[in-house]
């Protein structure tokens, strides 16, 4: 049993005992649960407004691609209900898991202030919820504004269980903009079979691969049994819409274009750009981003269009060659029958990894920024695909973080913590990788090519002034562009180039005054992302890869920022009902019961 008398004072001790007394277990906890929930509530409508939602996950049928497919989704909808809020509110969503196997489910982009124990990712800060249980978490907004969105973040159940949030401003705050009306659009991929069931039979050594990408639940005119089904938007002539777009597909970066329409990027990952006009924009996985679009052509219909962008070698992975589309449609105009839609001509190639670092180099915040200057860690990680040796005659691939590939631990990482549990992970994880090579070089050797298992996480102090220098490393010959994810905080993408980091050269080069900030960014194959932030959200904190292969396969790591000196830098107690950890069925889990776990350092 949890001891709980490190939060409760001895005069509210010694009441809850006399209550015991006289007062049924079930009516106590009834009580407590009331206590709790009227707390929150009274706290929250002192900093915002108070949102109630109801998640339902459970198994559904649908049809596309002339397949019918079972999946896990919430509330009977694929993609899941949008949230909306403004700026500075609280949502409670209850989520109840009438699934098969265990669930958590994060807010991505969502800062979660001193609250990691609401953030979701599976054994970093909670257990699964599981089947036939539910747990409500608490959501608080700060200072995000504008489109981010929620996912489950267990195993690969996200492919059909993950929706928008859209995050107004706050009451009398304006637009840093003009538009008339507005829309979500979430791009997702399908799969003709069950993704996880498929992962978790293989110990997640199977790599699914989609059959075609969708754009608001749907694959579009130019998929297979498809063109009844495709998504229309329709729109007014002469209007402005704020376009909200997400990135929700498992492992594919994503072109998106409106054939003749131009698009005004003007935010990204919950916060604001200097708006710039382009043709087509790129979204690594698990980004978002808001855009104007002014309906000012001819009346008729027009494609809306999403393909892949593909960086990796077709020796580790397929590419998903679909052209995915929805159309937009002018109101009161029609096209005749036989009349396909205006496909957009910008829509970059396959393989333009041009056109997508062309795009990134024109994000910059809205506003200047107080970009971190007093660095106190410095940290040049390798982002790498390797071998782990399991004995003399057998090996599988791990993905690695300098060199380390996660293995989650048998309680999440939050709880080991937060109750100084020992044994369940260690703090030297290290600040650079084992050796300096040539790391984009073309046939590197056998000793790039081999990588450890670890459960190793990186210690800051609260306060403290962060860079991360991300190197897209070549062993394997398998470089690629990686969408690095960062929870509980924003980071501020400060440079990014081709080759190896030059020490010396490249930090000159960094955008000091309006780097964007973001809570993902990627590394371009064969290149370097560096990125600063302020650890000033007390928690333990996930940072990976967000492609699902990459992740289960333990491109990953953890922040714990420790507490400050204050009650308002102090990590908040955890709910009275998390959910417990159990047998472990994590695919990250399964495929290493065969490697133990051996470190020398601190075990905390």
């Amino acid at each position: 049993m949890r001891n709980w008398g490190n939060h409760v004072t001895p005069v509210a001790q010694q009441t809850i005992l006399s209550k015991i007394v006289v007062v049924s277990p079930e009516k106590i906890f009834s009580w407590y649960c009331t206590v709790i929930l009227m707390s929150w509530t009274l706290l929250c409508l002192a900093e915002g407004k108070v949102h109630y939602y109801d998640f339902h996950l459970r198994e559904k049928n649908f049809t596309r691609l002339c397949t019918t497919t079972n999946m896990l989704v919430v509330n009977e909808q694929l993609p899941g209900p949008t949230i909306y809020v403004q700026k500075g509110d609280t949502v409670f969503v209850n989520v109840y898991n009438h699934g098969f196997y265990g669930v958590t489910i994060h807010w991505h982009g969502v800062k979660q202030p001193r609250n990691p124990w609401m953030d979701g990712p599976v054994y970093i800060t909670q257990c699964p919820i599981k089947p036939g249980m539910n747990f409500t978490y608490e959501v608080k907004f700060s200072d995000e504004e504008g489109t981010l969105w929620w996912h489950a973040h267990s195993d690969w159940t996200r492919v059909g269980v993950h929706g928008a949030i859209v995050i107004y401003p706050e009451e009398e705050a304006t637009y840093p903009f003009r538009h008339d009306a507005e829309e979500v659009l979430v791009l997702g991929a399908w799969y003709t079979y069950d993704v996880n069931w498929l992962v978790i039979e293989s110990d997640g050594k199977t790599e699914p691969v989609s059959d075609s990408y969708t754009i608001s639940g749907q694959p579009g005119d130019f998929c297979p049994c498809s063109r009844e089904e495709t998504y229309h938007w329709e729109v007014e002539y002469g209007k402005t819409y704020l376009l909200r777009l997400v990135n929700a597909a498992l492992n594919a970066e994503l072109f998106f274009a409106i054939a003749e329409h131009n698009l005004t990027v003007v935010g990204m990952d919950g916060a604001y750009l200097k708006p710039f006009e382009s043709t087509y924009v790129d979204l690594a996985a698990g980004q978002t981003m808001d855009v104007l679009v002014t309906v000012n052509q001819s009346p008729g219909q027009y494609y809306m269009a999403v393909r892949q962008l593909f960086t990796g070698e077709a020796s580790f992975t397929k590419l998903d060659k679909s052209n995915v589309t929805a159309i937009l449609q002018y109101s009161g105009s029609h096209t005749p029958p036989m009349s396909l839609p205006y496909f957009p001509n910008t829509l970059p190639g396959y393989y333009n990894i041009h056109a997508a670092m062309s795009f990134r180099s024109k994000l910059k915040s809205f506003f200047p920024q107080n970009v971190p200057k007093n660095i106190t860690t410095r940290m040049f990680i390798t982002a790498n695909l390797q071998e782990y040796m399991v004995n003399a005659t057998s090996n599988y691939y791990i993905s690695t973080f300098n060199n380390i590939s996660w293995v989650n631990p048998d309680v999440d990482v939050l709880q080991a913590y937060y109750y100084n549990m020992s044994g369940f992970y260690t703090v030297d994880f290290p600040d650079v990788p084992p050796t300096f090579y040539d790391f984009v070089a073309y046939d590197l050797g056998a000793n790039t090519t081999f990588g450890t298992l670890g459960t190793k996480v990186k210690g800051l102090e609260y306060g403290e002034e962060v860079e991360m220098v991300f190197q897209s490393a070549n062993s394997m010959n398998a470089s690629m562009d990686h969408p690095m994810h960062l929870h509980g905080h924003s980071f501020y993408a400060v440079g990014s180039g081709d080759g190896d980091f030059d020490f010396e050269e490249d930090p000159k080069t960094y955008n000091l005054v309006d780097p964007p900030a973001l809570n993902t960014a990627t590394v371009q194959k064969s290149g370097w992302l560096a990125i600063r932030f302020k650890a000033n959200n007390p928690g333990v904190w996930l940072w990976h890869c967000h492609l699902d292969r990459h992740l289960s396969w333990g491109m990953n790591t953890v922040f714990i920022v420790k507490n400050g000196n204050t009650p308002e830098t102090t990590i908040q107690g955890p709910p009275f009902n998390m959910p417990v950890c159990e047998e472990k069925t994590s695919i990250n889990l399964k495929r290493l019961n065969d490697s133990p776990l051996h470190s020398e350092s601190e075990a905390v």
